[in-house]
């Protein structure tokens, strides 16, 4: 899903990096071995980019979700937002990172149910969480920890919303193209 309204703004080069971000952008070019698109449009606004480079990293490393966990989630909250490049982009992490059965990923990026109990309670879950604006009912939660999840997690999907949030809206403004990299994965909402 893309805006109607484009960014008119200048996506950020590292050669031309303001000081504020361009450690940032090296960074994280250092670790990808390129630069994504993504952040070079988040960098026009280095809180965003910040903010977003910041909760990404305390999700994936204090939350008690699986890596294949993790990526249910964020492959479901983009899709649900219809951002193509983070469902793009996720859909590589899950197959080459985190080991997600392709089964899974093709599902979820298809709305198709996942085939697995524990998944698929957590992508209804996240799915209530979205639609539902943090205030699911009483038995969606207690079907949550049904499925093995716990409180802390239910509060856990709330950080990992904030921070596709984040993404997936900077994507529908600027139109992102998604980086080759992941062009295998291309997904349109």
């Amino acid at each position: 899903m893309k805006s109607e309204y484009k960014m008119t703004l200048p996506l950020v080069e590292l050669a031309t990096a303001p000081e504020t971000v361009k450690e940032i952008l090296t960074e994280q070019k250092n670790n990808f071995g390129f630069l994504p698109n993504m952040y070079t449009a988040m960098a026009t606004a280095p809180a965003l980019l910040k903010m977003y480079l910041n909760g990404y990293q305390l999700f994936r490393q204090e939350a008690t979700f699986t890596p294949v966990e993790q990526e249910v989630i964020f492959i479901t909250i983009s899709r649900e937002n219809g951002c193509d490049y983070c469902v793009g982009a996720h859909s590589m992490i899950a197959e080459k990172m985190s080991g997600v059965p392709s089964q899974v990923t093709d599902s979820l990026r298809n709305w198709l149910p996942v085939g697995d109990k524990k998944l698929q309670a957590l992508h209804d879950f996240v799915v209530v969480m979205l639609n539902k604006r943090g205030a699911p009912a009483r038995t969606e939660v207690e079907d949550f920890l049904a499925a093995g999840y716990t409180e802390q997690q239910v509060l856990e999907v709330i950080v990992a919303i904030a921070v596709k949030t984040l993404s997936n809206y900077n994507n529908h403004l600027f139109h992102t193209e998604l980086d080759e990299v992941f062009a295998d994965y291309r997904w349109v909402a």
